[in-house]
């Protein structure tokens, strides 16, 4: 029997996508154990998702290391304490260091709202609509050493409208982002992912969605 992946989220806020995993474990899609929840935030709302599923919550102070690589150490003892198998950043707003990338290679994903790699960094649904691109969207990808610079997993494109703004076009990239986080987190626990260079090789086929654009399946 195939071990079951033990996934260990990293939340700064309210935890919408951390909600949308859950529910695709607890529906089946996703053959994953949910290990642990951690936020740098007491009053994250992520921490609080996490307990009304039963799953384990931890809040770590930040302001107890002196340094990034400090706290990230901190982090990582949890996450080996709850023997995690694949981290997950939803909302994390802190840089992680090689600390925890080294601890996880190709095995920790974060979801960017902008079409990487273009709008790279934060507040990115207003860039886009200002800076007046036709599309914009998210995109799953693999953490690596740089900002939102590794490679990619997923991504879904959302068109922006004449009249958007960052709210109006937010609003409409985070219900995909809602879809697209889960389906990597699938395609990573039945082992269809691969890294090679700057390219994921998607094993197999997966269902495609009018609303949801996939990078298409390299053969590998």
């Amino acid at each position: 029997m195939a071990k079951t992946t033990r996934i260990g989220v990293l939340a700064s806020g309210g935890g919408s996508n951390l909600q949308a995993i859950i529910d695709s474990v607890e529906a089946g899609k996703i053959m994953a154990e949910m290990a642990v929840v951690i936020s740098d935030k007491e009053d994250a709302f992520a921490l609080e998702r996490a307990r009304k599923h039963g799953i384990t919550a931890e809040y770590l102070d930040p302001k107890k290391g002196r340094r990034r690589e400090d706290y990230d150490m901190t982090v990582l003892a949890s996450l080996r304490r709850h023997k995690v198998d694949l981290v997950l950043l939803a909302g994390y707003m802190r840089l992680v260091t090689p600390v925890l990338i080294e601890a996880y290679p190709w095995k920790m994903m974060n979801i960017h709202p902008a079409l990487l790699p273009a709008f790279p960094g934060l507040h990115v649904q207003k860039k886009a609509a200002d800076y007046g691109v036709r599309f914009s969207g998210c995109t799953v990808h693999f953490v690596d050493g740089g900002m939102d610079t590794g490679p990619v997993i997923i991504q879904a494109v959302v068109p922006v409208l004449p009249d958007d703004d960052g709210d109006t076009l937010g609003a409409r990239i985070l219900k995909q982002e809602h879809r697209i986080y889960p389906e990597a987190v699938r395609l990573f626990t039945e082992g269809k992912l691969k890294v090679a260079g700057r390219k994921v090789i998607v094993k197999g086929s997966f269902a495609k969605d009018d609303a949801c654009m996939i990078n298409p399946p390299i053969k590998g």
